[in-house]
């Protein structure tokens, strides 16, 4: 009889460990799927970071280059990206700063761009390179080998749209060794997000944060 009462009581500690057991492994189930839920499940639940900082910057126009980035017809009107539209008058009001230092002007074209398609206020001057490609300025083109040549160690990019050309080509320069230098004031996209999201990306993205600057045009002096 003893002998009975002692394997049910074994058999009843068996039984709460594994009850213990189960129940632990169903608890981290569920912390599990709550920790891998998809970025599309949390959408709705993402808040913004607080706003990135603007710092002002004192840059040597010997060794500085202005990069104005696909301000073409196509890209850079009032259907399709009127943002654009109106940061084109702080991009010329700079470019002619910018001229009047000496500072090296590069301009960039979509594929489909032409040398006339780019806005007449901020229009290339004879002798002023362009380079031709998609999102990122440094592919397949000569930009690098540009900037190299002119002594150039940090570039001021502006232009449009902040998540392809200024996002993708302040990267490739920034791991090319170059400073960079992004006036937001200068940079538009068709969504409002995109130059929030473009802005947080280069000051905490791998590629780029331990390069980049992000400064407003009037915070810029030479």
């Amino acid at each position: 009889m003893s002998s009975i009462k002692i394997m049910k009581s074994g058999l009843s500690a068996l039984l709460a460990r594994a009850c213990i057991v189960t129940v632990c492994i169903l608890c981290a189930s569920q912390v599990y799927a709550a920790d891998n839920e998809s970025i599309i499940t949390l959408w709705d639940s993402v808040k913004a970071p607080a706003p990135v900082a603007l710092k002002a910057v004192s840059l040597d126009p010997e060794e500085t280059a202005f990069l104005i980035l696909d301000i073409e017809e196509l890209t850079c009107n009032s259907g399709r990206r009127p943002r654009c539209v109106a940061s084109v008058s702080g991009i010329k009001k700079f470019l002619e700063r910018a001229r009047s230092e000496k500072v090296v002007v590069v301009y960039s074209l979509t594929s489909r761009g032409t040398r006339e398609t780019i806005l007449p206020g901020v229009a290339p001057m004879a002798g002023e390179p362009i380079v031709q490609s998609s999102v990122d300025k440094f592919y397949n083109t000569k930009l690098e080998e540009i900037l190299r040549e002119k002594g150039i160690t940090t570039v001021i990019i502006c232009g449009t749209t902040a998540e392809g050309a200024v996002l993708h080509t302040a990267t490739g320069a920034a791991m090319r060794g170059f400073r960079v230098v992004v006036p937001v004031d200068g940079m538009s996209a068709a969504d409002i997000y995109a130059e929030q999201y473009t802005a947080w990306h280069l000051l905490h993205a791998p590629g780029s944060r331990r390069a980049t600057t992000l400064t407003s045009f009037d915070m810029i002096g030479f």
